[in-house]
């Protein structure tokens, strides 16, 4: 365990008025952009960093670090570690920065009641609807809403008969961003990487184009309301991380779309819409039912879910519908240096 400092300032524990918030994934994006939310909050925040990984800036960002053990993420070793760093740190409230720790804590929902901290989740109906992408679109065909042409051939004759001309795009079945998503032109892309993919995969359509890519935050509020939404028109970086972002304030087809489908799913919390636009239609990426790579830029512009999380999940109090400032953003990088000493 290592204890921080904030503003080169100690932060006790036991300070009156003081949240005590654990940020899962401090390592990567999801999780500083979370951090970087809770700071520019209202609330005077103590955060207690969780990752694997202790050799990056993400443990100096935090009041404390506490290192993951080696331990499978199904075991009661790794549920009593979960219980020590609660009880230790008195942590009030606990925010998934990684979707492997949404899936878990979703999974121990009433073991974390049992300890008195709250989780900041998404329904479990609507975490359960957007883990298989190939399912997701069949529920979105079910409600009227056009999904993405998808197939899953066994040949390359069958996915042009089923999709059209090439390319085509081979996604994973599960898993968010970019991650194994391939650019297939013809049967012998096909034919390596069906062999290659090592998880169940489909065939989609290419919708739209790069220019008309869109990432929408909301901040559910359950029973079909919510806070927002915050379009960006963006452009991802090779990651899948938005690496370029504009507001847009009027965007008629992007707003109709998001509030069709807030009011069929519902969510609750921090949530991510990811669409492209070909013509009149606002074609479906994703739901992510949870804090999103872009997090921290919605924070800037004035859309902190990090705050309204500690508002809705901790305090039990709605938050009101945030400000929206406009502009631009770009992501850039930066040295994050710590000076130990000077050499002889």
């Amino acid at each position: 365990m290592t204890e921080g400092h904030r503003d080169g300032r100690p932060v006790p524990a036991g300070s009156t008025g003081v949240v005590t918030v654990a940020v899962t994934g401090v390592g990567a994006i999801i999780g500083q952009g979370i951090i970087k939310g809770l700071r520019e909050s209202r609330f005077s925040v103590r955060v207690v960093g969780i990752d694997r990984n202790k050799n990056s800036p993400g443990p100096h960002l935090c009041d404390v670090f506490e290192q993951k053990p080696d331990v499978p993420e199904d075991s009661q070793a790794y549920l009593d570690y979960w219980a020590r760093i609660v009880d230790t740190h008195g942590i009030d409230l606990i925010l998934p920065g990684l979707e492997l720790d949404m899936a878990f804590f979703d999974r121990h929902r009433q073991f974390f009641s049992g300890l008195g901290v709250k989780l900041a989740l998404n329904t479990p109906e609507l975490i359960a609807q957007t883990v298989d992408k190939w399912e997701f679109g069949n529920a979105l065909n079910a409600i009227g809403y056009p999904a993405i042409p998808s197939a899953r051939p066994a040949t390359w004759a069958e996915a042009i008969a089923a999709l059209g001309a090439p390319p085509l795009l081979l996604k994973p079945l599960r898993g968010n961003g970019s991650r194994g998503i391939v650019l297939l032109e013809d049967e012998d892309d096909f034919n390596y990487w069906r062999r290659k993919s090592a998880s169940p995969w489909m065939l989609q359509r290419v919708v739209g184009s790069a220019d008309e890519e869109y990432t929408v935050g909301v901040f559910g509020l359950g029973g079909g309301r919510w806070l927002g939404p915050l379009i960006f028109r963006r452009r991802l970086s090779s990651a899948g991380n938005t690496l370029v972002a504009e507001v847009l304030h009027d965007h008629p087809i992007i707003e109709a779309a998001t509030e069709f489908l807030c009011l069929r799913f519902q969510p609750l919390g921090p949530s991510n819409f990811q669409f492209r636009v070909e013509g009149d239609k606002a074609y479906l990426l994703e739901i992510n039912p949870r804090f999103s790579s872009s997090n921290s830029l919605r924070t800037a512009f004035g859309f902190n879910e990090a705050e309204m999380s500690i508002q809705l999940y901790h305090a039990g109090v709605e938050p009101a519908q945030p400000r929206i400032g406009v502009g631009k953003a770009w992501r850039y990088t930066e040295d994050f240096v710590i000076h130990a000493g000077h050499s002889l």
